[in-house]
């Protein structure tokens, strides 16, 4: 029997699952509060089961509700995907290229355009921690970025690798040499970024350090930016690659740092993509950005 379900529902649902609290997920979705309330018992009722019970602080879910929620998510998602991979077939032609900070794809694109002048591509920058749901949500078709990042369902090609590098405020005492070992900021604060993955955590602080201890804690920050602000103050150094930050700020300069691995740019599609544009710009790719 076809299973009559209202996707607009189910998303009504999932909102007030996060909320918790009908008032704010009606906000959060810009309708009253009494037509969220009917829009989650009509869902209730094409489901046959009650998924959320109100209470004095706000909502909480039942035992069917929880059951329930990852399968809606999982639902929500599906439907995005298949309605993004109908439009991409629509329009094979079409291709957007995502990016992240301090990456540069424009040779590639540029390339990729003179060699298919009749392709629509579009360049996007993509958040650090938005690579891989960005790709599998088809909201980019490729991606230029940093590891480490969750790379399952993916295809994923090295382009080149840039050294790591230790930023410091220019009056810090590891400032103009040539290079600086994990010795020489083995008591010094790195920025911790709230909320971030573990392993990506891990890498950009190179923690454990060699002796197993963890780096030193700075100050929490809420986006990778606000580093750059500690450092100059002088409340931590921060650990980057191939930034050039006297043109980020010029109060602020970066050491080479030696023995460990460096930095791998790659070049990352969905696994299961056979989109001609995408191959073709994935060779682009390796022939124009090489990082020299």
């Amino acid at each position: 029997m076809p299973v009559d379900l209202d996707l607009r529902l189910v998303h009504c649902f999932t909102v007030v699952a996060e909320h918790r609290h009908f008032g704010r997920a009606a906000d959060a979705l810009h309708v009253t509060q009494p037509s969220l309330s009917r829009q989650v018992r009509r869902l209730e009722q094409q489901v046959g089961a009650r998924l959320l019970d109100r209470t004095p602080q706000g909502s909480r879910l039942t035992e069917a509700g929880e059951v329930f929620l990852p399968q809606a998510k999982a639902l929500l998602r599906t439907a995005a995907q298949a309605i993004a991979r109908a439009q991409a077939a629509a329009r094979p032609s079409r291709l957007n290229v995502g990016y992240s900070g301090g990456l540069i794809v424009t040779p590639a694109v540029r390339e990729l355009r003179h060699q298919h002048p009749d392709a629509e591509v579009q360049t996007l920058h993509v958040a650090w921690d938005d690579v891989r749901a960005s790709l599998l949500e088809h909201r980019i078709d490729a991606v230029v970025s940093r590891l480490p990042f969750p790379t399952e369902g993916l295809h994923v090609t090295v382009l080149y690798d840039q050294p790591r590098v230790v930023i410091v405020p220019l009056e810090h005492r590891l400032a103009g040499k040539e290079s600086v070992t994990l010795d020489d900021i083995a008591d010094e604060p790195l920025p911790r970024l709230r909320d971030s993955d573990p392993e990506w955590s891990a890498y950009w602080r190179i923690e454990p350090r060699p002796d197993g201890r963890p780096a030193p804690d700075g100050p929490m920050i809420d986006a990778l930016e606000d580093k750059f602000e500690l450092v100059a103050s002088g409340q931590a150094v921060a650990i980057s690659a191939g930034h050039n930050v006297r043109a980020l700020r010029p109060d602020i300069t970066s050491v080479p740092l030696e023995d460990v691995e460096p930095a791998h740019v790659v070049l990352a599609t969905r696994a299961d993509d056979r989109s001609r544009l995408v191959a073709a710009f994935r060779k682009c790719a390796q022939a124009q950005l090489t990082g020299r």
